[in-house]
C-alpha cells in the first residue's frame, strides 16, 4: 500500500509541475513580494521608462503616510480623451492578502512592455485609460507576514479598521461621517470625474469571482440571503468573464468551497456591511466586482509565477468588458454638453449619469435595449439599441433648447 500511495504522489508532482511547465512564465515576473519602497521604484521605473504611456501619482497617504500609489496606463496618459472608459483595479486592501498587490505589478509591466508587440495589448492601451493600485493598505501589509495563509495580522490598518467594512453603508440608518485617510482617499478618487466604468477588487483566501450586492436588509453578518441589485444579470455576467478564463476558478471547487462556475453573490456568500463595491455601484457610475484569487491569503513568493499564469489572461478579458454595453455623448443645440444628465436602461432601476463633457457609458450585456435620456425641463427619449460583443453601441443625444425636446441617435 505505501508504494502505491508513493506513486500517486509522485505522479501528482509530475503532472502538476508538467502542468506549470506547460505555461512559461513572463521574464519580469518575480517570486518574491515587493514591500512598499520596492513598490514605489517598481511604478516609478515603469512610468520613466514609458513616459509616454504611464504616469505614477497617489492619491492620498495611509495612516502612517505611505503613499497610495497608483500607476495609469493609456496612450495619450497625460490628456483626457474624450469618451475614452475609465477602468481600475484595486489590491491589497486587506494588507495580509497579497497575491493582487503583485499580480498588479505585473499586468503593469506586462501592458508597456507588450504595447509595441501585442496588437491586443495595444489595442486595450489605446482606447482604455487604466488605472492600477497594487496597495491600498501599506501599512497592513508591513506587518503581515508570508505563509500566514488563514490568519488576520496586517488585514486592518494601521488603526485597526478593516476598509472593506468602512465604506458607506446602504442598509444603515445612520450614515457615518468619519473614515480611515485610506478609505478617504479612495472614496474621492471614485468620485472624480468621468467616473470610472469598470472596476476590480482584489482579495484572497478564497479563489472566486464575487458580485453586488456584498449586503442584504436585515442581515447581520450570516450567509445565505441572495442580494440582487438592478444590474443582477450584468454583474453575474462579469463575474463569468473573469471566473471562465481562471483555470482554477472556473471548477468552482477550490479551497474547500464550492461556488458555481467559481461566481457568487457577496451576500449569499457571507454579509458584507460598508464595502467597497457595493459602494462603486451605488454611489458612481462604476461596475466592480471582488475577485478572491487565493486560497492562503499570503502565499509562499515562489508560487507567484504561477499565480500570474493562472490570471493573466483572466485580468486582461475583464478589463476588456469596459468596452462593452453603451457609450454616447449628451448635447444642447448650443453644442453645449450636458452634465448629470440621466441614463436609463430597460426597465433596469439604476441609472447612470454624464460627466461635465457630456459624456456617459453603460455596461450592458448583449441584446436589444431601450436607452432612455431625462434632463431637467424636458420630456424624456428613448432609443432601441442593439448590443453585441463587438464593440459598444453609440447614443448621441441632442438637447433641442428652442422646444424643449431630446433626439436620439443610434449608431
Amino acid at each position: 500500500m505505501i508504494f502505491i500511495i508513493i506513486a500517486i504522489l509522485v505522479a501528482t508532482f509530475v503532472t502538476s509541475n508538467i502542468h506549470c511547465a506547460s505555461v512559461p512564465t513572463d521574464s519580469f515576473v518575480q517570486s518574491r513580494y515587493h514591500d512598499h519602497s520596492q513598490l514605489t521604484s517598481a511604478l516609478t521605473s515603469l512610468a520613466n521608462k514609458y513616459p509616454g504611456l504611464a504616469r505614477v501619482f497617489s492619491i492620498g497617504k495611509s495612516v502612517q503616510g505611505k503613499d497610495l500609489w497608483v500607476i495609469q496606463i493609456s496612450d495619450k496618459v497625460h490628456e483626457r480623451e474624450y469618451l475614452e472608459p475609465k477602468f481600475k483595479y484595486v489590491a491589497n486592501m486587506h494588507g495580509n492578502e497579497a497575491v493582487g498587490r503583485e499580480l498588479l505589478i505585473n499586468l503593469a509591466t506586462y501592458l508597456l512592455e507588450s504595447y509595441n508587440t501585442s496588437s491586443r495589448v495595444r489595442s486595450l492601451v489605446d482606447n482604455t485609460d487604466i488605472y492600477l493600485m497594487p496597495s491600498m493598505n501599506p501599512d497592513g501589509f508591513e506587518k503581515a507576514n508570508m505563509h500566514n495563509c488563514y490568519g488576520v495580522q496586517g488585514r486592518e490598518n494601521y488603526l485597526g479598521v478593516d476598509l472593506n467594512r468602512d465604506f458607506p453603508e446602504q442598509h444603515s440608518h445612520t450614515q457615518k461621517t468619519t473614515f480611515a485617510p485610506e478609505t478617504a482617499a479612495v472614496m474621492n478618487w471614485i468620485q472624480q470625474e468621468p467616473n470610472f466604468v469598470l472596476s476590480a477588487n482584489l482579495h484572497g483566501g478564497a479563489i472566486v469571482a464575487n458580485y453586488p450586492y456584498d449586503s442584504s436588509p436585515g442581515n447581520t453578518g450570516g450567509s445565505g440571503t441572495y442580494s440582487a441589485s438592478p444590474d443582477d444579470g450584468l454583474f453575474r455576467s462579469l463575474a463569468m468573464t473573469y471566473s471562465s478564463h481562471h483555470h482554477d476558478m472556473r471548477t468552482g471547487r477550490n479551497c474547500g468551497d464550492y461556488f458555481q462556475n467559481g461566481i457568487t453573490n457577496g451576500a449569499f456568500w457571507y454579509d458584507v456591511r460598508g464595502g467597497m463595491q457595493d459602494y462603486n455601484y451605488l454611489h458612481s457610475n462604476c461596475y466592480e466586482i471582488t475577485l478572491e484569487l487565493s486560497c492562503c491569503k499570503y502565499p509562499d513568493g515562489r508560487n507567484l509565477p504561477t499565480y500570474w499564469n493562472t490570471n493573466k489572461e483572466s485580468l486582461l478579458s475583464f478589463m476588456e468588458k469596459v468596452h462593452s454595453g453603451i457609450q454616447g455623448v449628451v448635447q444642447d443645440s448650443n453644442g453645449h454638453f450636458v452634465h448629470k444628465a440621466v441614463i436609463t436602461l430597460d426597465s433596469i432601476k439604476h441609472p447612470v449619469y454624464t460627466s461635465d463633457k457630456g459624456e456617459f457609458w453603460r455596461l450592458a450585456t448583449p441584446g436589444h435595449h431601450t436607452v432612455t435620456v431625462t434632463v431637467p425641463n424636458c420630456p424624456s427619449a428613448s432609443v432601441q439599441v442593439t448590443v453585441t460583443d463587438q464593440r459598444p453601441t453609440l447614443v448621441t443625444a441632442k438637447v433641442d433648447l428652442n422646444t424643449n425636446t431630446i433626439k436620439m441617435l443610434a449608431v
